[in-house]
């Protein structure tokens, strides 16, 4: 049913759109360098039920409403900004461990992270560019989509995991707090430079 050519080329898509540094990737890394991989599992999965859970949405119609009324991505630019804005500021202020949860000092809860992925303006562009180019017509359509979200759960979730080990890495060389805070500054940073990608 799906030739060679348009599994490479729907991987190697996926693989471009969630391998590159944005938001997630920006979060997870934080997240393993203060609380390790295992503890950051919830975020990662989060991460990528979540933006799964958009490419279905999207597959159901939502994209229909951001093309006839493109209001909406504009507003939703602005929200999915001014969180990233908060999350970023809420990283780089640390002095010890990231506090993204306010209740104690511990990762991006699975609930917390799925619904990050619906005020992400980069994950939004990348479901509606993904179905929109990858979906096939007719009978073959809900196939598509199907095998769209499966190859973006299996890739999605390969990427953040790489991602957060590289930032459980960096961890371990972070022994005191003048490191980690000198290393969430910078991650806050790069958190809030993702704007740019948005923008």
């Amino acid at each position: 049913m799906f030739e060679l050519k348009f599994l490479t080329s729907l991987i190697t898509f996926a693989f471009m759109m969630n391998g590159s540094p944005g938001p997630n990737n920006m979060m997870v890394t934080a997240s393993g360098a203060n609380f390790g991989y295992r503890r950051s599992l919830p975020h990662l999965l989060g991460v990528c039920i979540g933006f799964v859970s958009m490419i279905l949405v999207v597959a159901a119609g939502l994209g229909f409403v951001f093309t006839k009324y493109p209001i909406v991505h504009i507003v939703l630019r602005f929200v999915g900004s001014a969180y990233l804005l908060y999350l970023a500021w809420k990283i780089a202020t640390s002095s010890t461990l990231v506090k993204i949860d306010q209740k104690d000092n511990r990762p991006m809860t699975f609930k917390a992270a799925v619904l990050f992925q619906y005020v992400n303006p980069k994950g939004w562009m990348t479901a509606v560019t993904g179905v929109s180019s990858f979906s096939k017509a007719g009978s073959e359509y809900w196939p598509s989509a199907g095998l769209i979200a499966l190859v973006f759960l299996i890739v999605c979730f390969l990427s953040v995991s790489i991602w957060a080990s590289f930032g459980s890495l960096i961890g371990t060389w972070l022994n005191s707090a003048k490191s980690l805070k000198v290393f969430n500054i910078v991650m806050g940073v790069l958190t809030a430079s993702c704007l740019f990608m948005i923008w």
